[in-house]
């Protein structure tokens, strides 16, 4: 190539550096002040949202909204400052917003799932749920997804679109859960002895509510014994801790009462006028 080739590629280098150089510089600038900016934005609205009595999942889930808009009106005010017209920023968008749709179908989903979960409520910050076999604790609810803490100290995340599309069992959206206790006795057991030690012993918990019945009654006849249904209610909130305390004090007063469980037996009869030799 001749040298007057790369001195004109030098000269419109060096014009294109000077025409767009301070816009460059603006740009940076921008950049660094936006950030900064976006920071300071988030932290007053998030104490905006903690004065309000708006519901945790709400408030992270705007928080977390809150944060994709103001980048994207930071680019959009950077596109701007480097040249780049409207009309031919938005057309840019919205190509690549088309493009991104199609490669994040499932980002979108969780985004409509988290929409989904603020509009119909069917669990907020705080409640015990079980999702796809995973029973956790609501730590965070976001734009994407769903965070949960389990009883052994692990977090799951669960994609928001899952969520909204699976069946959710929240266990501490009413007040007050029921505690089932199977419990076996013997045939020759006197049942109404049976049901006043168990609805005693189920009734002295300090966490028992009083206003709801304590329910004593035979469920089944089996081969060996028979099946009983005991129950009683308490706070959701202490549902585990009582029913394991309610099944200890249940055992307690059954042994305190003489009462065992009874074990699988089975009687073998021997025929009159047969009498085994010792000989195979």
């Amino acid at each position: 190539m001749s040298e007057e080739f790369w001195l004109e590629l030098k000269s419109q280098l060096v014009d294109f550096i000077f025409e767009i150089g301070p816009n460059f510089v603006y740009a940076i600038v921008g950049l660094i002040i936006g950030m900064f900016a976006i920071k300071i934005i988030v932290k007053i609205l998030k104490r905006v949202l903690r004065k309000t009595n708006i519901e945790l999942s709400l408030r992270s889930f705007i928080e977390s909204l809150s944060v994709f808009l103001l980048y994207g009106l930071l680019f959009f005010v950077l596109g701007s400052v480097l040249g780049i017209k409207t009309t031919s920023f938005i057309a840019i968008f919205g190509a690549a917003g088309i493009a991104i749709g199609l490669a994040l179908q499932g980002s979108l989903s969780n985004f409509a799932g988290g929409v989904l979960i603020l509009a119909f409520k069917p669990f907020k910050v705080g409640d015990l749920i079980q999702v796809n076999n995973n029973l956790g604790h609501v730590q965070k609810v976001d734009i994407l997804y769903t965070r949960i803490k389990t009883f052994d100290g692990r977090i799951i995340t669960m994609p928001n679109g899952n969520v909204s599309n699976s069946d959710v069992d929240n266990r501490t959206m009413e007040p007050h859960r029921r505690i089932d206790l199977d419990l076996k006795f013997s045939f020759d057991a006197d049942f109404d002895k049976l049901r006043e030690i168990v609805t005693n012993a189920l009734s002295q918990h300090p966490e028992f509510v009083k206003e709801l019945p304590v329910e004593f009654y035979l469920a089944e006849l089996s081969e060996y014994d028979m099946k009983v249904k005991a129950r009683c209610w308490v706070d959701s909130e202490v549902y585990w801790p009582v029913y394991w305390e309610q099944l200890e004090a249940v055992k307690k007063a059954l042994d305190k009462n003489g009462i065992v469980i009874p074990i699988p037996k089975r009687e073998i009869y021997q025929a009159e006028g047969k009498k085994s030799d010792g000989k195979s």
